[in-house]
């Protein structure tokens, strides 16, 4: 079978079994939208997710191995495409026009923007200390991202998209320091690297549990924009990467963005209808029952006057 065509088929394989991971995430999000990490990792749909998370990982990068990067990483968009009628189906409902007007805007945004940033695999790696510069800027920002008492939201999916990017970034790194005969096999580099990979991955990981408890089309478009963004910006300052086009580059990569942004704002605003034939049952309104005898002091409700709610 042709290299190219493996590739692909890998590709697709691997976006929708991230688009399945996110849709369980979804759904265990809106089942125990209170719950903890500690309360997650006793779950079986938990670690369902994440198996699946992790098969699309490993799918991902076998594909980058029969097929050019800029081949593979375009067709990861595909997540969202597969992901939003996905969860609809599972939710009993159809797919609403705006969200399938976000999705095709979102994927169009992030095509344009991966075809200007995307190129041969680079052979440079991150030293050390700009592995904990990244690593360091990029916790700060998260930090201020998901940020004690703000709400599970687009935010919460931004910072996980640039978490999972910026482990892609330092996955390439170790995956070149290892392939690399020059040095040793389990350096100083390869092994702290490794580790910020583990916390910056698990970190996305969790970042995008929280952020699905606000529904699933949005905040899929921003991790699915976030990551290569974050990805590429570590691509052009850090490992000499270019833009592809030059000056016609940079304009179609702003023009993605734009759409990108669009899309998102779409899918922000689309309200899930409810699946035909189900309705929420109506709660009767029951008359408080006469007292039976004198209440005790104290206990005496106010009596609100005419057109006037007591308050709570």
């Amino acid at each position: 079978m042709n290299a190219a065509l493996v590739a692909v088929l890998l590709s697709l394989v691997s976006a929708c079994a991230y688009a399945a991971a996110a849709v369980a995430q979804e759904r265990l999000a809106s089942r125990a939208s209170d719950a903890g990490p500690l309360r997650l990792l006793a779950s079986g749909a938990w670690w369902w997710a994440v198996a699946l998370n992790a098969s699309a990982a490993l799918l991902h990068v076998v594909a980058l191995k029969y097929g050019p990067l800029t081949v593979v990483q375009p067709l990861g968009a595909l997540t969202l495409v597969a992901a939003v009628p996905l969860g609809a189906r599972l939710a009993g409902r159809r797919v609403s026009a705006i969200e399938w007007r976000g999705t095709g805007l979102t994927l169009l945004g992030l095509g344009a923007l991966l075809l200007t940033a995307s190129g041969p695999a680079p052979d440079d790696v991150l030293s050390v200390p700009e592995a904990l510069t990244v690593s360091g800027a990029t916790a700060a920002l998260i930090g201020v991202l998901s940020r004690p008492g703000a709400r599970p939201g687009l935010r919460h999916a931004t910072a996980s998209g640039i978490a999972s990017g910026v482990a892609s970034a330092l996955t390439q790194t170790v995956t070149v320091a290892v392939t690399d005969r020059s040095g040793p096999l389990l350096s100083v580099q390869v092994i702290g690297v490794a580790v910020l990979v583990a916390a910056f991955a698990t970190g996305g990981l969790l970042l995008s549990q929280t952020a699905y408890r606000g529904g699933l089309g949005a905040p899929l478009a921003v991790v699915t924009l976030a990551n290569p963004v974050a990805a590429a910006v570590i691509g052009l300052s850090l490992l000499g990467e270019r833009l592809r086009g030059g000056a016609g580059g940079v304009l179609l990569a702003l023009t993605g963005a734009v759409l990108a942004a669009c899309g998102v704002v779409q899918l922000s605003r689309a309200a899930p209808a409810p699946a035909p034939g189900r309705h929420e049952p109506a709660v009767p309104v029951l008359a408080d029952p006469e007292p039976e005898g004198p209440a005790p002091a104290g206990l005496v409700p106010r009596q609100p006057g005419p057109g006037h709610l007591t308050p709570l």
